[in-house]
């Protein structure tokens, strides 16, 4: 940059790390999402019993113990183009995604999902090469048939799963990724019958 008295600034400005979760970026897609009308997809809430409130004022009321209600489901839920869609979401700061950061029951209730005619998955972000994943439900179901690793390589994610582009508006724009999965599961029914 070229200040007026002929002092020059180099800045670099790095893309790499944002400084912003997984979590945040689809927040704020589903915001976008929302705001265009084009689906409605919200962070689900976590279950919790509030057991004990230090009361000093109604206006400063501090939740001070709780507990969880049962095991939560999934992180994300909603429609779109009158498809429910399911999704949980997660980053590794490795090559590979570590299967305990996924429970069974979470699996269970995508597969359920699947089975009841909606839309399931998982998006993983590798956080060093700053890359996001979408992998459907049978996918990451057929992974876990077939092997007894404790991970799942970086490498299964780009072979069976799909690359979530960053962009502008909206950030993560997983939706084209589901226009692409909607299409597969149509042509499945109609070979059905």
């Amino acid at each position: 940059m070229n200040y007026p008295n002929g002092i020059k600034k180099n800045y670099k400005i790095s893309t790499s790390n944002r400084g912003m979760t997984l979590e945040h970026d689809i927040n704020e897609t589903n915001l976008y999402y929302r705001n265009k009308n084009i689906a409605v997809i919200y962070k689900k809430p976590t279950p919790i019993t509030i057991n004990k409130v230090d009361y000093k004022n109604r206006k400063d009321a501090v939740i001070t113990e709780a507990h969880f209600i049962i095991p939560s489901t999934t992180d994300y839920n909603g429609i779109y183009k009158g498809k429910y869609i399911d999704f949980e979401a997660k980053e590794t700061r490795k090559n590979y995604f570590p299967l305990v950061n996924i429970h069974n029951h979470q699996i269970e209730h995508l597969k359920k999902i699947r089975k009841c005619g909606g839309i399931g998955f998982i998006i993983v972000r590798f956080v060093l090469e700053n890359e996001t994943y979408l992998l459907e439900i049978d996918k990451l179901e057929n992974f876990l048939d077939n092997n007894n690793r404790k991970s799942i390589p970086k490498e299964y994610f780009i072979q069976n799963g799909y690359l979530v582009k960053e962009g502008y508006n909206p950030y993560l724009d997983y939706l084209k990724i589901i226009d692409i999965i909607k299409e597969r599961y149509n042509e499945e029914i109609l070979e059905e019958k």
